[in-house]
């Protein structure tokens, strides 16, 4: 189970892989932590549309991300979530935090 991550002008996008859940705690960290301390960069898209599995720590992490983005005026962008993720995310209510955007 890869993160990847891809910096182009002022977006990064992180594409993760089909289980998202507490193993890949500190993989997610990793791959978004340099992501905060660059200021060329001003949004971050987390790519999930390839998600079969999720739970709520997940959502803790994802969460986290965003607190700590918001703090630094960037703004985090949920991108093509998989069936499973956007009924996680309608139960969630994450529409009011974040924006969930498809391609």
């Amino acid at each position: 189970m890869s993160i990847h991550v891809q910096v182009r002008d002022q977006a990064a996008r992180i594409t993760m892989p089909s289980i998202f859940s507490f193993p890949l705690y500190r993989k997610f960290i990793g791959a978004y932590a340099p992501l905060l301390r660059d200021s060329a960069v001003l949004s971050i898209e987390i790519e999930l549309s390839k998600i079969g599995h999720l739970d709520s720590s997940s959502l803790g992490m994802l969460m986290l991300l965003n607190e700590r983005a918001n703090v630094l005026s960037k703004s985090v962008i949920l991108l093509n979530p998989s069936s499973i993720a956007s009924q996680y995310f309608d139960v969630a209510g994450f529409s009011r935090f974040f924006m969930i955007r498809y391609q």
